[in-house]
């Protein structure tokens, strides 16, 4: 396909408000651009369809909305382009579903920057800088919510965009403001797509300025006072460059969900609600068909089944509980496998 091509396509299914196909089509335009090496307009592109993922999370995903405070307005405008969310979190540990071994290191550096005063009279080293990396949807996000639930502390959503955008020139300044204001906060910084700094060395990018921007990170990312956190996460971490991942304290793996997580992760879905499966001892099936997808992916479809399920119920006003036709959940994660399957 063409770029105009793309934007017709781009045009049709926002006019038809088919989202899905939207968001597709809108990748589809960010992958051709970086072919025709048009990489200033692809990363802001990215940048745009990143944020609305941000914000549909927020409202009906992993991230629930009812676990995130209102936004806090960004202060200050030199940052807004560099910013793209600032927030509070209710998140605990209670809503993370993931292996032990990344549970029981997110507590303990939890523990640490809440014993910080503690620790420093023994003349020991805090760690701040948390790295994340993974498949797609398999928590990275939910976790930098959750450590910012319980420190307890404003967050910063950076857009890692921005900082590789046609101002290049400003980052470098801008970034030192962005971390002087951390610091001011005592908050928590979450760059999410990291790699995107490690895509730029195969890009047109002005090097030498490039090579300034790398460097003023490690700068700051040395001189980072210990009770300011950092969190990195990225699905690409062959991409970013060594001397930025040795500089992080904690370096943990989130990986796709186990059989006895993905039961965890739909138990949980259906306990925050008055849902109920049609079928007894359907949940062992749908944990089996399940098996290979991200816990976005898993909780995405169960979505699906619920909604469904509401609309049948809007039909009939002597039920009172919505039931999940297993059937038509099952379906929808084969469709969510065939779609997989054609994007890799």
């Amino acid at each position: 396909m063409s770029q105009y091509d793309y934007i017709k396509e781009i045009t049709r299914f926002a006019l038809q408000s088919d989202e899905k196909r939207l968001k597709e089509k809108v990748q589809g335009l960010i992958d051709y651009s970086k072919k025709i090496n048009k990489h200033n307009f692809a990363l802001e592109l990215q940048s745009i369809l990143k944020e609305s993922w941000q914000k549909q999370a927020v409202n009906s995903g992993m991230v629930s909305h009812s676990k995130v405070r209102e936004s806090i307005p960004i202060d200050d405008r030199s940052l807004k382009d560099l910013i793209l969310e600032k927030l509070s979190s209710n998140y605990s540990f209670n809503d993370l579903i993931c292996d032990d071994h990344v549970a029981e290191n997110l507590r303990l550096f939890v523990k640490e920057q809440q014993s910080f005063e503690y620790l420093k009279k023994f003349d020991l080293p805090v760690s701040n800088k948390v790295f994340l990396h993974g498949p797609s949807g398999c928590g990275k996000t939910l976790a930098a919510y959750v450590l910012a639930g319980e420190l307890n502390r404003p967050m910063y959503v950076v857009n890692v965009g921005a900082i590789v955008s046609s101002k290049l020139g400003e980052t470098s300044k801008q970034l030192s403001s962005l971390f002087q204001k951390a610091t001011r906060n005592e908050c928590v910084l979450f760059f999410d797509e990291f790699d995107t700094l490690g895509k730029l060395r195969d890009t047109n990018q002005d090097h030498a300025e490039m090579k300034r921007v790398v460097n003023t990170f490690l700068q700051l990312f040395d001189y980072l006072p210990q009770n300011v956190v950092l969190i990195a996460a990225t699905n690409h971490s062959h991409m970013i460059d060594s001397a930025l991942i040795r500089r992080f304290d904690v370096k943990l793996e989130l990986q796709l969900p186990d059989k006895n997580q993905i039961k965890a992760l739909i138990n949980k879905t259906l306990q925050a609600g008055p849902f109920s499966l049609d079928k007894k001892g359907s949940l062992n099936r749908v944990t089996e068909l399940s098996e290979g997808l991200s816990y976005y992916s898993i909780q995405r479809t169960l979505f699906r089944a619920i909604k469904n399920s509401l609309f049948d119920l809007e039909e009939k006003t002597t039920h009172l509980k919505p039931i999940i036709n297993t059937d038509f959940w099952i379906k929808t994660i084969e469709d969510e496998k065939k779609q997989q399957n054609l994007e890799s």
